[in-house]
């Protein structure tokens, strides 16, 4: 009962989410079906029973109170509705089946169409407004316990050199899931103690990624500066955003969260800050450059030796007066088209991928199938951490949406489009009682598949 009632705030999200992706879906279809000049009946955004309603020239435009599909009733044409009164008689102009064929699958495929679009549309305007935050890989990486990177035998301090044969410049994906599921198997090469390792991951990746949160278990925390507070030690130590620390006092600083202990563990009123600096940068002042030791994987420049003096006899913890650097890359619109555009192929790939790998038994099907509930949630939490994420989560869902849709299942858009298909090739329609059995077997089919995605989903709540 509290995880069903735990799930109720999620409704609004969610349908606001399904609202969007199924009048695109559905907009796609009546476009182009006006395009061609067919006769729509319907449009619809929902299931009935009709919440409103109202007809503008032959379209009666419907809301339904089933917020979970929508459908478009084009004229001449075997759909979800089962009608099939029109088509004892001769075609007419207006209507579906009489347009050539490449016309019809361009109608049949405009939702799936439309749905790739709204995921461009919505990747690119992301990186327009929000750039894009990533780590630069530079140094070595922490690996989370009980992780898949940790099954995998990766190790905190490991420095990654590629992943599935391509360089790794930055950690970009990494910590997500596109480039862990377009490899079978996962390839990770890395250098640990100065000696190339390669660690293979998991045939069931997916499942184990959907086990543990969603995360591989790999963190990348460059104790790089990538911000310096004014009236601070780190100040007036001349500390610049750039700087590598490597070195507080006698310990070595692998990763940024080192820095807060070291400091602590400082028990002299003054101490050596070691960084490493960009040449570009220039030298600290009042700094001694140092050579570096052999045993510190960092990135090129000049070693220094910055002493750092703390307030005798002060009991309050010392605060150094820096923030880790995080890399921000703006876009142009131009460029912002091109990653959004890039984004989408990537994504598309991955769901289709993921598709695969469960359908051929390589991941396990109640783990990763997730429906209504687990999309509500998975909403909601997007929208609790901001704009940006919200839209991601749209995007993919558009994404998703467009894939299942083309699957070849009567009912589905995929379905109507292997008819056609088989028309062009031998030049007949496939017999209207074959195509009344399939779409039957096929709603059947869905509504199964649903009753048991809900319940796999609140099994799993």
């Amino acid at each position: 009962m509290d995880a069903i009632l735990n799930f109720l705030p999620y409704i609004g999200w969610v349908l606001l989410a399904i609202m969007i992706l199924v009048f695109v879906h559905e907009l796609g279809h009546f476009l182009f079906a006006k395009l061609f000049k067919m006769r729509v009946d319907k449009f619809s955004v929902g299931f009935p029973p009709k919440v409103i309603g109202f007809k503008a020239g032959p379209t009666e435009y419907v809301l339904g109170a089933t917020p979970l599909g929508g459908y478009v009733k084009i004229a001449g044409m075997v759909d979800e509705s089962m009608d099939t009164e029109e088509l004892g008689e001769e075609p007419q102009p207006w209507e579906f089946r009489s347009k050539p064929v490449w016309q019809r699958i361009l109608v049949i495929t405009g939702g799936v169409f439309f749905n790739l679009v709204l995921a461009a549309i919505i990747f690119i305007g992301l990186k327009a407004t929000y750039g894009e935050v990533y780590d630069p890989a530079v140094g070595a990486i922490i690996i989370e316990e009980s992780s898949v990177a940790a099954d995998m035998g990766l190790q905190t301090g490991d420095i990654i050199a590629a992943v599935n044969g391509k360089p790794v410049d930055v950690l970009e994906g990494l910590s997500g899931m596109e480039e862990l599921l377009l490899a079978d198997p996962l390839i990770i090469d890395v250098e640990r103690d100065g000696e190339p390792i390669r660690l293979e991951g998991p045939r069931d990746i997916m499942t184990r990624l959907n086990q543990s949160g969603g995360s591989f278990g790999i963190d990348f925390d460059p104790p790089i500066v990538g911000l310096v507070s004014d009236n601070t030690p780190a100040s007036g130590a001349g500390l610049r955003p750039g700087d590598h620390v490597v070195g507080i006092g006698d310990s070595t600083i692998t990763f940024f969260q080192q820095i807060t202990p070291a400091l602590q563990a400082v028990e002299a009123d003054a101490f050596d800050l070691m960084i490493m600096r960009p040449d570009s940068i220039g030298a600290a002042p009042g700094s001694m450059a140092v050579r570096l030791p052999d045993s510190l994987q960092v990135v090129g420049g000049t070693l220094y030796r910055i002493p750092i003096a703390r307030e005798a006899g002060s009991d309050a913890p010392f605060v150094l007066g820096i923030r880790q650097f995080v890399r921000l890359k703006d876009y142009t619109f131009v460029a912002a088209v091109g990653s959004g555009v890039s984004d989408t192929w990537l994504n598309t790939r991955m769901v289709a991928s993921s598709l695969k790998r469960i359908f051929v038994g390589q991941d396990s099907f109640r783990q990763n199938i997730g429906g209504p509930v687990m999309i509500a949630r998975v909403t909601r939490e997007a929208a609790d951490m901001g704009a940006p994420y919200f839209w991601n989560i749209v995007a993919m869902l558009s994404i998703t949406l467009a894939i299942i849709n083309i699957l070849p299942i009567p009912a589905l858009d995929g379905g109507h489009l292997v008819f056609l298909i088989y028309e062009g090739i031998v030049r007949k329609e496939p017999s209207l009682k074959i195509r009344m059995a399939l779409q039957q077997i096929g709603m059947v089919v869905l509504l199964v598949f649903m009753v048991f995605v809900i319940f796999n989903d609140i099994l799993k709540l």
